[in-house]
């Protein structure tokens, strides 16, 4: 499964925009070689929470080639891994290279897209391109019960996968940080906002909101 994610070349579009990054770089990482590839999953593989996001940042996980890993200082990746942190979920409560020590607990994440998109946008082709992804990589985790979905692409990204096995209630789930969505027979679907830049810099969503999240699906996959 690791392979078929490292290898895929279903979108053009991305390839290349990761590979130019890599070229191209930000100047702070211009001695470093960027992985510049779709990027798998991370963490406790008998997780039962799984972390979906939207896509692996330029110059972060396109570059570390480790999820939600080195998008520098205020990034999503530390702000996440704080949160996880507080709530026994990770070792560290940072997470700037892959080879930093970072062990996640009963976590597991991954995100609808693999590939960096410009300006953090992957078009719904690409997104249903990389569907089977997402699929493989949660049919793997046996225990998975409660989906954590960061930002409204990755919550969409969740109630399709649900959807695949049992239709979805009618008026259809809308997104909003902080709700649940309990399907029978399936795991819990938990919402917050994205830990971009953009939300956590204008308070938008604080670390005490992102910290009860993470509280909240500990406590349902109990």
């Amino acid at each position: 499964m690791r392979t078929s994610i490292v290898e895929c070349r279903r979108c053009p579009r991305l390839r290349a925009f990761c590979e130019r990054i890599a070229v191209e770089k930000r100047a702070a990482f211009r001695s470093e070689t960027y992985w510049a590839r779709p990027v798998p999953g991370f963490g406790d593989p008998r997780a039962r929470i799984v972390i979906v996001g939207l896509a692996p940042a330029a110059h972060g996980a396109n570059r570390t080639g480790r999820m939600f890993t080195g998008d520098g200082a205020g990034g999503s990746s530390d702000f996440l891994m704080a949160a996880l942190h507080a709530n026994g979920l990770a070792n560290q409560p940072r997470s700037q290279r892959a080879d930093d020590g970072l062990a996640l607990r009963d976590a597991w994440m991954l995100t609808a897209a693999r590939c960096a998109p410009p300006d953090n946008k992957p078009t719904p082709e690409e997104l249903d391109n990389c569907s089977v992804h997402l699929r493989a990589e949660i049919d793997s985790l046996p225990n998975a019960r409660v989906y954590v979905a960061l930002g409204r692409i990755a919550f969409d990204a969740c109630l399709r996968l649900l959807s695949e096995h049992a239709p979805l209630p009618k008026p259809r789930p809308v997104f909003a940080h902080g709700a649940v969505f309990s399907p029978a027979r399936a795991p819990h679907v938990i919402a917050s906002y994205h830990p971009s830049r953009q939300n956590t810099h204008t308070g938008k969503l604080t670390a005490a909101m992102l910290q009860d999240v993470f509280a909240r699906a500990r406590t349902l996959a109990q």
